[in-house]
């Protein structure tokens, strides 16, 4: 009966009570469908491995709204309460959070109401993530009892609370001078500073959030987290602390091999930090958890204890005194805390209350972080003093370099006088060679002048060839072959004025060129014309640069004054372009020879081979390397077959 509870009522051993143990995994709609609940009693307490189902009725007989209050220590209290709809389904505990708890006021007090003359059937589950120090038993709290046991944990907590908050708003405050020094500074002593403060921060948060504090609940939005934090926070300031250390009393300094100990145990708390967080956030155990807790120790504290010796026997820094007295609070605090959470000290009452461990711990933490802000203040009157002492240093310096350079400046003044006369001699002789140099590059852009005109003597008169070609087509009234020729030639000519204003060409682009030449001439020609361009690689070709339109002549001369004039059957043009060794371009052909051509005395004949040589020799002085033309006549029992002409890369 609801109404009738005068403060509280027990739930273990409650006639009116049914229990069942289930599995974690197992649903409200699946527990309604069990029939083999039993009494409540002490056996049926929840586990890691199980979770405990409570089933009872509750009624209001009276005609006024009641509210009750379920009492539960538990890390997971869920509540099934019946309505006319149905079940309403409420959430509390430690682990649920504060954005899904039925009460933002304490976790373990679940709000109940009842309307005037209503019943209602409650499910209740328990659940825990590990076994509990105290065994926690429900109970329903009337109104009056919940506030009278509210106020109890508040007045049981407030000295807690109010030391915690004070410890919190310290470590801001000197945060905030942190960073006005770091900014300041701008050294990395500030960053490992920063670093320890923030981490005792998110600590002293963890802990509060334990705690009925109304404000600074930040940790209660995110319970489990935190809880898996509070650990890894613990270790990771105290990597900060050590590297903190290293710099401020400069250990390096007086023993390489103590920095570079401390260095490493830095490190070690660090990775220890990221462990034990993965470690709890995904493969929590209980029990393994506790040996870690106490073995961490166990190595953590001698070490620190023969650390603090060591950097006592051999630092001798101005700062070394406020290290010795932070540590001892620090390592003090820890030793009580960690004995305290072990329950060693149990029998000590006056050192168990509310986060005694933590709190314990947090003084050894704050009396340590007021010594390294006085030691950080003193540093800055070091750091300000040796300044000062290099200050006067660097002026008196600076007055013994002004005699040094008054002395240094006759000794100069005689050594310039010599220079003098030495670099009017030296800038006669440069004057010469840049003389000399002025004479050489106008040869060589005369050279360069002499190949223009060359290259542009060419074109008209390949020009001239090809018109003459067209000219016989129309003669022998092949209009439509005139036609094909004059647009082939059209794109040809296109071809050679794009490369006109060009030194040198890849022997590709030059290939390219007599391919399309040699089209035309086998249509003017026709069928007894035949011609075999024969090359293994056209990307080797690329690499190797020829003056534009230089082929092209060759072959034109090889056509008209060998081929054209021969009576032969089949007149056959070949082109190799072999790159074996060096770039070797052969061009034959099985016309009347040099003997018989030059029988014929024309002007415009000759000019296309005079220009090629002229071009070549111009080329082989301006550019390394240098192409041989050769020319051979072919002959078969001393009759002429044709004519070779070959064109060589060399080096």
């Amino acid at each position: 009966m609801a109404d009738s509870i005068n403060y509280n009522l027990a739930l273990l051993n409650n006639k009116e009570v049914q229990a069942l143990r289930t599995s974690p995994e197992s649903t409200f709609e699946e527990i309604q469908k069990h029939t083999d609940w039993k009494s409540y009693n002490t056996n049926y307490t929840p586990t890691p491995e199980s979770t405990i189902w409570l089933k009872f009725k509750i009624e209001n007989q009276s005609r006024d709204t009641v509210h009750s209050f379920l009492y539960s220590r538990n890390h997971y209290t869920t509540i099934y309460q019946q309505k006319k709809s149905g079940f309403e389904k409420f959430k509390n505990g430690f682990y649920v959070p504060l954005s899904q708890r039925a009460n933002k006021s304490i976790n373990y007090f679940t709000p109940l109401s009842l309307a005037p003359n209503q019943q209602s059937e409650l499910y209740v589950r328990l659940k825990v993530l590990q076994i509990l120090g105290e065994q926690s038993v429900p109970a329903l709290y009337s109104e009056k009892g919940y506030f009278k046991h509210l106020r109890s944990d508040y007045e049981y907590e407030k000295n807690a609370i109010a030391f915690i908050s004070f410890y919190l708003i310290s470590l801001i405050t000197i945060m905030v001078f942190a960073v006005v020094f770091w900014f300041t500074l701008v050294k990395r002593l500030y960053v490992y500073y920063l670093g320890y403060l923030f981490f005792q921060l998110i600590y002293g948060f963890i802990v509060l959030g334990r705690t009925l504090a109304p404000a600074g609940n930040i940790t209660q939005h995110i319970p489990k987290l935190a809880e898996d934090l509070f650990e890894p926070a613990q270790f990771a300031f105290i990597g900060f602390y050590v590297f903190f250390i290293l710099n401020l009393i400069s250990v390096k300094k007086y023993d390489k091999l103590l920095a570079q100990i401390l260095k490493y145990l830095g490190f070690t708390c660090f990775l220890y930090a990221i462990f034990r967080f993965v470690f709890s956030h995904y493969f929590y155990n209980p029990e393994l958890t506790s040996i870690l807790f106490n073995t961490i120790r166990i190595i953590i504290l001698p070490i620190n204890f023969i650390l603090i010796f060591w950097v006592i026997y051999k630092v001798k820094h101005p700062l070394l005194i406020y290290f010795i007295i932070g540590q001892s609070f620090f390592f003090i605090g820890a030793l009580i805390a960690s004995l305290i959470g072990s329950n060693i000290l149990e029998a000590y009452s006056m050192l168990h209350f509310s986060q005694s461990a933590n709190i314990i711990f947090q003084i050894g933490l704050l009396a340590e972080v007021y010594c390294f802000s006085l030691a950080l203040g003193k540093n800055v009157f070091i750091l300000r003093k040796e300044k000062n002492k290099t200050t006067d240093a660097l002026i008196a310096q600076l007055k013994e370099n002004q005699l040094l350079q008054i002395t240094m400046n006759h000794e100069l003044d005689e050594k310039v006088n010599k220079k003098t006369e030495e670099l009017i001699q030296l800038y006669t002789e440069l004057e010469k060679e840049r003389e000399q140099k002025i004479k050489d590059d106008f040869e060589q852009r005369i050279k360069e002048i002499e190949m223009i005109a060359l290259r542009s003597q060419m074109n008209p008169h390949f020009i001239f060839n090809s018109l003459t070609a067209i000219k016989f087509l129309i003669m022998d009234s092949r209009n439509e072959y005139a036609i094909d020729y004059l647009d082939d030639f059209s794109s040809l000519l296109r071809g050679i004025l794009q490369n006109s204003n060009r030194k040198k060409i890849t022997v590709e682009e030059e290939l390219e060129i007599l391919e399309l030449y040699l089209s035309l001439e086998k249509n003017r020609m026709g069928e007894e014309f035949i011609y075999d361009i024969q090359c293994t690689s056209k990307e080797t070709l690329s690499q190797y640069e020829i003056p534009p339109l230089l082929l092209q002549p060759i072959v034109e001369n090889a056509i008209w004054h060998g081929l054209h004039p021969s009576l032969k059957a089949g007149k056959k043009l070949t082109v190799i372009f072999d790159t074996t060794d060096n770039l070797k371009i052969i061009i034959e052909d099985n016309g009347v020879g040099r003997k018989e051509s030059a029988k014929s005395k024309k002007l415009h004949d000759s000019m296309g081979t005079k220009i090629v040589h002229d071009r070549l020799t111009l080329f082989n002085h301006l550019n390394a390397p240098f192409i041989r033309l050769k020319t051979i006549d072919l002959e078969e029992d001393g009759k002429a077959i044709g004519t070779r002409i070959t064109l060589t890369y060399q080096n």
